[in-house]
């Protein structure tokens, strides 16, 4: 028994010895020259329209470390004065020392980090450096960025909806390349959005759903016409004609379908809250328009489906004066988006096109122009 207890403290006396050289001959690294970045202006004013063009160009000196290290560099920015605490940051080959970034990334960028569109924007950046779990950074430079309203249609997941409906409503018929879309706005693999169907007798209104704008991984109907999806599963038959809101959840093969044919009503209108005025569907720039109705300054108006108050347009949360020929976003109450029950207006009485763009369930968009 004496000899086995020698045997174990031996045991530990040893482990005890490795475990302590390992200590000694882990290095701990530290920097010995800190990097230095600069930028080659101060002030960008972001554009959709260069997207892949180079906005800004960054350059650095490296940092220098007390051990060799292979560091990964990123140059991080956030708003001024924040301290980099909600931050977001652009990687560069780490044998790199100078870098562009386009305008759509850099545009990306300040979206992370909180910038508000069409707006000059006081923002820090720096040179991070890490070595393993350590960062290491460099001097802090100021810029003052503008950055653009990214649209919506790039931004945002989307799923097709390829069907017979789609050639009569300004797309191409069964093209997933070339039909309306649904949008996720939570990025969460649910998607919803609209489809006008002109004529639902026979196969003339159906559709399905497709991904990736082709028809591999296409969903339809499992034969129990109860919302369920599979692949390659049925086409699925609308029961009249009319604007369809659908929803599809895409992870858990389910959708709906819900009927919404819209119109204006409000006492800014002439039929007051009696009635509605409709919207017509136009092919041609896939929107929903009222040509010509006269709008009074001294009332409200607020837009509605199938003459009832379940689904409705509105502004996010106040009442909202709209200026003529300029397109506004729109909020649609059955996503939960709109905050109380507010109206529309208009600051001049007269005649005036409505017009609904229910394209992108991410920013419908309402513009209402003076005749």
């Amino acid at each position: 028994m004496k000899n086995i207890f020698k045997i174990w403290i031996a045991l530990f006396v040893g482990v005890l010895a490795v475990s302590c050289d390992k200590d000694e001959d882990r290095a701990v690294i530290s920097e010995t020259t800190a990097a230095k970045v600069s930028a080659d202006k101060n002030a960008v004013v972001l554009d959709e329209l260069k997207g892949s063009e180079t906005a800004i160009t960054f350059a650095w000196t490296k940092a220098g470390f007390n051990i060799a290290s292979v560091p990964a560099q990123q140059i991080e920015f956030a708003i001024k004065g924040t301290g980099f605490k909600n931050s977001t940051v652009f990687n560069f080959d780490k044998d790199a020392v100078t870098g562009g970034i386009t305008h759509s990334v850099l545009n990306s960028l300040m979206f992370n980090i909180g910038a508000v569109a069409n707006t000059a924007t006081d923002v820090e950046a720096r040179l991070k450096t890490l070595v393993g779990t350590a960062a290491f950074y460099s001097n802090v430079i100021d810029l003052k960025i503008t950055p653009f309203t990214p649209n919506p249609d790039i931004i945002y997941p989307k799923i097709n909806v390829p069907g017979a409906y789609a050639g009569a409503a300004g797309y191409a018929s069964w093209a997933p390349g070339n039909t309306a879309n649904l949008f996720s706005p939570e990025k969460d693999d649910k998607y919803r959005g609209f489809i006008w169907i002109s004529n639902a007798t026979g196969d003339n209104g159906k559709y399905k759903f497709t991904i990736n704008q082709d028809w591999p991984g296409n969903k339809g109907d499992d034969g129990t016409k109860t919302g369920k999806l599979v692949l390659d599963g049925s086409d699925i038959a609308p029961a009249t004609i009319g604007t369809y809101y659908l929803k599809v959840d895409w992870a858990a093969n389910t959708y709906s379908s819900v009927l919404a044919n819209f119109g204006v009503i409000g006492d800014a209108t002439p039929t007051g809250w009696g009635s509605d005025t409709d919207f017509v569907y136009n092919p041609a720039t896939k929107t929903y328009v009222i040509s010509s109705i006269i709008l009074s300054n001294s009332g409200v108006f607020k837009f509605r489906a199938n003459d009832d108050w379940v689904l409705k347009f509105q502004p996010k949360k106040d009442e909202q004066t709209l200026a003529s020929g300029k397109a506004v976003q729109s909020y649609f109450s059955a996503e939960g988006t709109v905050d109380g029950d507010p109206n529309y207006k208009v600051s001049e009485s007269g005649n005036y096109k409505i017009e609904l763009d229910l394209h992108n369930s991410a920013y419908y968009k309402l513009t209402v122009t003076k005749l």
